[in-house]
Parts: structure tokens; C-alpha cells; sequence
């Protein structure tokens, strides 16, 4: 029998899980806050905007109604990390207790640092909460092409039902219980893909690039450690493929960021030409002060929210990076 699968967030992330949730055989709405895309959506098998291109199933229904939230079997919320709480007090009225939330979007939202599944929890209540996220990049699942994700639920019988609610040969969900680890790995690596993409920008090299990504994993397993993960989970799809992917691939909007500011445009001028947002840029600002809570020193996610927002000189700051202290590799800071 079908399941009704809701998707929250019509960008490209959010449009390509819709048509990953149809092809696993679900019914499937797309919720939008923009009317006249949902209507072009409808009519024309496209998201213009965000995905263009694709065509999408004629299954796939978009609407800006969220009414059919309460009808669902689970919500993939596919927002911008930074709206979710605004979208989910707009829901929370809709929501019944047992519905799953499963977080999609990657990020620590700057005003509280915060987790997404603490953001749903202070917004929906105790509802049942998931988080999906791992090595993909849109356009490619959205054409069906081999791709493998993590999937974290605390509870493990919902959680390998929500497995088999999304997966398909093609589109690979790996079960874990490690919610915190997932989270904090999937926020850490859009940062880490700015740095990357700095790197590639000045013509550092591939030597620099593998160790930024090596020490990279390092803070990542830090923090994800000192806020209720395991450093296995850093190990994994969402630690270090997750990671691997947008250090390296053209198609990640923080990497070609980074890339922006190594050949030395600003970061307000990058931005303001972008439909899509960046999030790693926000979500260094909110690492940075969650950090400090934990006590964890992070120093390539905080030289990224020198530059990226704080507008530091680059070539200083990577300076100051290549002069800290000499360590041991497997110190617990640094």
C-alpha cells in the first residue's frame, strides 16, 4: 500500500528527494511557499528555478497548501537551516504528535546554536524525529543516478521503517541511531567545503587540500564528541563522504564559494548573485560560538567565518593558520 510522503522546501534538494520519494513508489506532495513556481511545477514537469532541466514525475504534486501535512506518514523538511523554526511554527498546528520529522537540511542556526532536531522539538513538540543526510548532490538524484545516504533515527524500528519508506536500489539509506553525530557532520562539512574551495581558488594545491580535509575530520570528530556523537559516525556517509563530496565537487554552492573568494572576489558580492543559499556560511558564524561553549578549538571553521563573514584578509588569515603550533595528530584540541 502507498505512503503519503510530504516534502517541505521546493529548491533543488527538497524537488530531487520529492522525485526520489515518487520513485520509491510513494504519493508525494511537494509543499512550496512560491505559487507561481508550484503552478509551473504542475503544469509543466519542471522546477525551473532550482532544478532545471529535470523533468519531474507527473505523480509529483507541488502545492503551497499544508494541510495535507496532517495526512502524511512522514515530512521531509527540506528547508533552509536557517527558516526552519519560522516554517515549523507556521506547521505546528498541522502537525499530529506521531507524524516523523525528518530533518534534510544541514546546518546550526546562528541565533541559539542549535541543532535542527532541537528546533523541531522546541517548535512541534516531542514528535518523532530523523535526519537525512550524506554524499548528494541534487541533480544527480533527482536523474536517478547511484547514490548511498545516512539515515539517523534514535528509534531503531522507525528508523528502518523510514529506510524502507525512501530507499531504492539507486538511492541507498544506511541506518544509524547517532542523530547528533549525523547532524553536526552535515553542518561541519559546508564550512570545511568553503575552506576547500579557497584553496582550490588560490592554486594551493592537492597537498593542501587533503590535509585540510584530514584536519577537517579532526574538528568535525571534536565537536561532534563534545554534542553526543560518535566519532565512528565522522567515519561514515555523513562524516567523511559527505565531507569528501563537497570538498571536491564543482556542483557544491559552499565549495564554488570558496573558490570565489580565493581568486578575490567579497563575500557579499558572491552571495548577493546566488537564488540558492549558502549555507555554510551562516553556519560557520554558529559554529564558531558553539565551540567556544564546548571549549573545542576549531581553527579552519573559524578562519572561514573571519572571511567569509567578518570580511578578513584571506591571505592573512591563512597565514596564521600555517604559524600555529606543531602537535601531536591525535590531540584532543588543535
Amino acid at each position: 500500500m502507498k505512503k503519503r510522503i510530504t516534502v517541505v522546501g521546493g529548491g533543488a534538494w527538497g524537488t530531487a528527494l520529492a522525485v526520489q520519494a515518487v520513485r520509491a513508489g510513494e504519493d508525494v506532495e511537494l509543499i512550496l511557499r512560491n505559487p507561481d513556481l508550484a503552478d509551473r511545477i504542475n503544469k509543466n514537469g519542471e522546477n525551473d528555478l532550482y532544478l532545471p532541466g529535470v523533468q519531474l514525475p507527473g505523480a509529483l504534486r507541488a502545492t503551497t497548501n499544508y494541510d495535507g501535512i496532517r495526512d502524511s506518514d512522514a515530512v521531509l523538511l527540506v528547508t533552509p537551516a536557517q527558516h526552519l523554526r519560522e516554517t515549523l511554527t507556521r506547521f505546528a498546528a498541522h502537525w499530529p504528535d506521531e507524524l516523523p520529522a525528518v530533518i534534510c537540511c544541514k546546518g546550526i542556526e546562528k541565533e541559539t546554536g542549535a541543532l535542527m532536531a532541537q528546533v523541531v522539538n522546541e517548535t512541534l513538540g516531542n514528535v518523532p524525529v530523523a535526519v537525512l543526510s550524506g554524499p548528494t548532490f541534487a541533480q544527480e538524484v533527482a536523474v536517478g543516478l547511484p547514490a548511498a545516504i545516512t539515515l539517523a533515527c534514535e528509534d531503531r524500528v522507525l528508523g528502518k521503517r523510514l529506510v524502507d519508506l525512501i530507499g531504492t536500489p539507486e538511492f541507498r539509506p544506511y541506518f544509524s541511531t547517532d542523530v547528533a553525530g549525523v547532524e553536526v557532520a552535515g553542518a561541519i562539512k559546508n564550512v570545511l567545503a568553503i575552506a576547500s574551495g579557497v584553496v582550490a581558488g588560490l592554486k594551493l594545491g592537492d597537498n593542501a587540500r587533503a590535509a585540510l580535509i584530514t584536519r577537517g575530520i579532526a574538528e568535525m570528530s571534536r565537536l561532534a564528541v563534545a554534542m553526543g556523537g560518535r566519532v565512528e559516525t565522522m567515519m561514515g556517509l555523513a562524516g567523511l563522504g559527505d565531507l569528501t563530496l563537497t570538498c571536491t565537487g564543482t556542483l557544491s554552492r559552499n565549495y564554488t564559494f570558496g573558490v570565489a573568494l580565493g581568486e578575490g572576489r567579497k563575500a557579499q558580492d558572491i552571495l548577493s548573485e546566488r537564488r540558492s543559499v549558502t549555507e555554510g556560511v551562516h553556519t560557520a558564524a554558529s559554529i564558531t560560538a558553539v565551540a567556544a561553549k564546548y571549549g573545542v578549538e576549531m581553527p579552519i571553521c573559524a578562519a572561514v567565518d573571519q572571511v567569509a563573514n567578518h570580511d578578513a584578509d584571506l591571505r592573512s588569515t591563512i597565514n596564521a593558520l600555517l604559524q600555529r603550533p606543531f602537535r601531536d595528530e591525535l590531540e584532543s584540541n588543535g
